[in-house]
């Protein structure tokens, strides 16, 4: 491999980058040839003279291609505006209407390959120029021997250069005629990638991508994914290039052409430094055309009041159906996780790798990683749900309002969740199998980190719901940009669920209007109380901060009763913690007495082999503890008092009290749930583990025969409570 030349910039690997890709960039591991086209308004700045800089970052690029063992096949446009400013010295946004312009194009070619020439070389790296006209590829003749030009080109690591041959074309002028088997260098780009057989095109733009509207216009916004059926009629074109023949309308019927005879193309800005190797990467940027796009629908593609509509009409195409029907999509989501578990695993394992190369915490890849047999166990919770009596419809109180008058109050779906959690891919399983449940909608968004699990999970289990139903009863949104949009839609999203930090719940309750049920922090207590059983405690404590550290439910805060120590119960546990390697920090108290560090602060959640230990004087200051520096989630006390114990259960203002028990066991599925979309630490709505009955309302049912009001003159109200009817 060539040495790097001095001076130039160290790009990313590309190869190793391939492994986090976005489900939909998938193709780019299979990229091994690509053809590049270069715009005019990429070659050229704003005042229509070179763009020095952004040639010299996109050799560098391709240098870098070279490198890593792609095949770089370039179409650059440039020559006629370069000529026709060498020729009259005039700015290029002002064309000189009476200079011919294939006498531009035969001057600008050679200065256009002459700059290339001089800064590839720079970069230790052989281009070669090709030009070639629209009458050429009439020629079986001339194609079997570009194919073997190229093939010989490339083999020797040399970028062939590609430009239209304006200078002798038969076209009448470059600027004009549009006839022909290309037209311009866009269609040019997309036939050579057919020709030569190329597995990605390119095309670089003065614009981020394909927008629905002009890039200029406020309203407009980037299309991710073009789907011809959808976006097709509603796409606003701009004004073409400022100084090429085509702009935006040509590249987006070259992409088309080129997709639909099975080349994966990008548009997307040539003016970014690194764009090409983000292409490559797999990241989510500018505009991709595929064959496949109409089968993808990505969510980013539609609108988060379109979203919200969808997921509420399938939510009530799921009510419609029978219950036994219900069961049936549940069983078929259990029955399609364990079928696709494989594949789950190694998306997951590849978000993994990418968090630990980006430096995450251990805490935070604790929690994304999946375990060996949590699939399986995800599928066993999702069947033990579906065999849990229907919660819809559910009669839950009966009255006779007069004779012949009957209100029933039955259980109903909330209708849309939008539930916003970090770093957990199982959770994902759990809220959508909780939502088909409970008969609502969902719309889900989780962290960043988990895009690769969280985007195969959804596949999964969307593809297992009925078509009756609607795939778009559960969506996942892809971009942190479109949650501002979802909070504002109070009249389609009935509950928004924060699963994370204090932090993120703050910044959801302060920004929507619509009810948010808050999950926060974790901040769990464990109190030792000085009648506790010595032994059941060590156990207790250990499980509850060792068992799943990263969990919300694990231990973070022990308290022990100060008798305690003189007694060698705080030796004791301290032995116990530090033997499983617990990281312990000290109150004010214990810092100093066992010579540990302090605390930072006494309201600290450290989802990690890490806690702080305290001493209090008696259960009435535990609680008070608990109460200033706790997080209302989960708290325990372990003791053989019993006054000390109901003291402890009916005074703590927690979602979860616990006497001699692990804190571990709040958790939806050992309650018996089914499964949770989190613990809430509200205090309105539900609380504590939330599983289906969470997930609820209720409706009245008013059942007559013939009845009215009429200033209640002719009813006789009973208010009798009637049975509820099995």
């Amino acid at each position: 491999m060539p040495t790097r030349p001095r001076g130039t910039k160290r790009l990313p690997e590309l190869k190793a980058a391939n492994g986090n890709v976005d489900s939909t960039r998938a193709f780019v591991r299979h990229v091994k040839r690509l053809v590049i086209k270069v715009g005019t308004a990429v070659v050229t700045r704003a005042d229509g003279r070179l763009a020095l800089g952004r040639l010299g970052a996109l050799c560098e690029q391709i240098k870098e291609l070279n490198l890593q063992g792609y095949e770089v096949i370039m179409v650059s446009s440039g020559a006629v505006g370069l000529g026709r400013q060498r020729l009259s010295f005039a700015d290029l946004q002002k064309p000189q209407v009476e200079l011919d312009g294939k006498a531009c194009a035969a001057v600008g070619q050679s200065s256009l390959m002459a700059l290339y020439d001089t800064l590839f070389s720079q970069l230790d790296v052989t281009s070669a120029q090709l030009l070639v006209t629209d009458h050429d590829f009439k020629s079986i003749d001339f194609r079997m021997q570009l194919n073997e030009t190229v093939q010989s080109l490339l083999s020797l690591t040399v970028v062939p250069i590609f430009n239209e041959n304006d200078a002798v074309s038969t076209r009448k002028a470059p600027y004009e005629d549009s006839s022909g088997i290309f037209w311009d260098n866009d269609s040019l780009a997309a036939l050579l990638a057919l020709e030569l057989k190329a597995d990605l095109l390119i095309l670089l733009s003065d614009v981020e991508g394909l927008y629905s509207g002009p890039p200029s216009d406020p309203k407009s916004r980037l299309i991710r994914t073009y789907i011809k059926e959808r976006h097709q009629g509603e796409i606003t074109f701009g004004d073409k290039s400022r100084v090429g023949r085509g702009g935006m309308t040509a590249k987006v019927n070259a992409a088309v052409n080129a997709a639909q005879a099975g080349i994966p193309v990008v548009i997307t800005s040539g003016y970014a430094p690194e764009n090409i190797l983000k292409v490559l990467q797999g990241e989510d940027i500018g505009t991709l055309f595929h064959e496949d796009a109409h089968l993808w629908v990505q969510s980013q593609d539609i609108s988060a009041r379109e979203m919200a509509v969808a997921a509420r009409e399938s939510s009530r195409n799921l009510q419609a159906i029978s219950s036994e029907d219900r069961r049936k999509v549940l069983l078929d989501i259990a029955d399609a996780l364990e079928a696709n578990q494989e594949q789950i695993m190694k998306e997951n394992e590849a978000d993994v790798a990418a968090a630990e190369k980006a430096g995450y915490e251990r805490s935070l890849i604790a929690r994304l990683a999946l375990k060996p047999g949590k699939i399986t166990n995800l599928a066993n919770s999702i069947r033990v749900l579906a065999k849990m009596e229907d919660p819809i419809g559910r009669v839950l109180k009966r009255t006779e309002l007069a004779d012949g008058l009957v209100l029933e109050k039955t259980s109903s779906p909330l209708g849309v969740l939008l539930i916003v959690f970090e770093s957990r891919p199982e959770a994902l399983v759990q809220i959508a199998s909780l939502a088909v449940r409970s008969g609502n909608g969902l719309l889900l968004k989780g962290g960043k980190e988990a895009k690769r699990s969280n985007a195969i999970l959804h596949k999964v289990i969307t593809d297992a719901i009925p078509d009756s139903i609607g795939g778009r009863l559960i969506g996942l949104v892809t971009s942190r940009e479109e949650i501002p949009d979802l909070l504002k839609l109070d009249d389609v999203i009935d509950l928004v669920i924060p699963r994370g930090s204090n932090k993120l719940v703050s910044q959801i309750k302060e920004s929507t209007k619509i009810p948010v049920l808050g999950h926060s922090d974790g901040i769990c207590h464990v109190y030792v109380d000085k009648s506790a059983n010595m032994e059941m405690a060590n156990r207790i404590i250990v499980d509850a901060k060792v068992d799943y550290p990263a969990a919300c439910n694990a231990m973070e805060t022990l308290l022990l009763h100060k008798d305690l120590v003189p007694a060698g119960g705080l030796n004791a546990i301290v032995f116990g913690l530090r033997t499983k390697g617990v990281t312990l920090y000290g109150g004010p108290k214990v810092s100093s007495m066992l010579n540990i560090p302090q605390a930072l602060s006494l309201h600290h959640e450290y989802n990690s082999m890490a806690c702080t230990i305290e001493t209090v004087d008696d259960v009435h200051q535990a609680i008070d503890h608990i109460h200033q520096y706790g997080s209302a989630h989960t708290d325990c006390i372990i003791a053989e008092d019993g006054e000390a114990v109901e003291t402890f259960l009916r005074q703590v203002d927690s979602a979860a009290v616990f006497h001699n028990a692990s804190t571990r066991f709040c958790d939806g599925a050992r309650f018996g749930l089914g499964a949770e979309v989190g613990i809430s630490t509200s205090r309105i709505h539900a609380r504590g583990p939330v599983g289906v009955e969470g997930l609820l309302t209720t409706r009245w049912i008013l059942r007559g025969n013939g009845q009215v009001v009429d200033g209640d003159k002719g009813v006789t109200y009973t208010h009798r409570d009637l049975p509820i009817q099995s």
